[in-house]
């Protein structure tokens, strides 16, 4: 399995750590963010990483020929624009090939999920395997009670988007998307279609009409999203106190 870590980002929930530096250099304990989840990937089984890089991307491409994570490594360049998450997946299609799924993390994202036993989840046949949490939010995706994706919704505007027909919100299972994901081969392939710039959400959405995209909810797992200033003290707390539960 190949892991593809989304680095690009702008980072600017992050400022002003953001201001001189990416934000998938920002440090968490004293480790970048990258690092963090490039060894967890490579620990969970990835043979090979893809880093797609934009802001601050030298920065990024210096940090990484510096490192030896014990697998190859490619770079997916978005210098000449940002592409968005699905858009990300779609323009990094030549170094994401092959007949295995990938393991698509947020950089910005830390959690104590055994990933190794989240890819053992993923079902052949399925085209995205999706981590997701029953947390508090302002946006859902709406599983139905196999799993499967039905749609979203925005709890407080009341928006709903089904990718098909007319769905109840209040039938669904409503949960919150971690960053976390599996994608199959035929998912990137899809993506084809699909223009330079779009949100995975987006694409998932139009693919739940003839493709089964399921949930993954991992009793236990604690996720935390890094991605603003104020919740850098609580993730270094939450990932000093990961890093003692293993070492115990």
């Amino acid at each position: 399995m190949k892991g593809f870590i989304l680095a690009a980002g702008l980072g600017t929930r992050l400022r002003p750590y953001t201001d001189t530096r990416p934000k998938a250099l920002v440090p968490l304990c004293g480790r970048p963010l990258l690092d963090i989840v490039a060894e967890r990937l490579v620990a969970a089984g990835c043979s090979e990483l893809i880093v797609n890089v934009h802001h601050f991307a030298e920065q990024i491409l210096e940090h990484l020929a510096d490192r030896d994570y014990g697998v190859p490594v490619s770079v997916s360049d978005e210098r000449d624009m940002l592409r968005d998450t699905g858009g990300a997946i779609r323009h990094a299609a030549p170094y994401l090939s092959g007949d295995e799924p990938v393991l698509v993390h947020n950089v910005d994202i830390i959690s104590n999920l055994d990933l190794r036993r989240f890819c053992s989840m993923h079902r052949s046949g399925d085209i995205a395997t999706l981590l997701v949490s029953d947390r508090e939010t302002s946006r859902y995706l709406l599983f139905g009670a196999d799993g499967v994706l039905k749609g979203w919704t925005n709890v407080k505007t009341g928006e709903v988007k089904p990718p098909y027909g007319v769905i109840d919100p209040a039938q669904c299972l409503r949960r919150a998307f971690s960053g976390i994901h599996i994608i199959s081969p035929e998912a990137v392939r899809m993506m084809e279609a699909f223009p330079e710039k779009f949100s995975i959400i987006d694409f998932y959405l139009s693919a739940a009409a003839t493709h089964t995209i399921r949930a993954c909810e991992m009793p236990g797992v604690r996720i935390m999203d890094v991605g603003k200033a104020d919740s850098l003290s609580a993730a270094e707390r939450m990932f000093a106190g990961i890093n003692r539960t293993m070492q115990d």
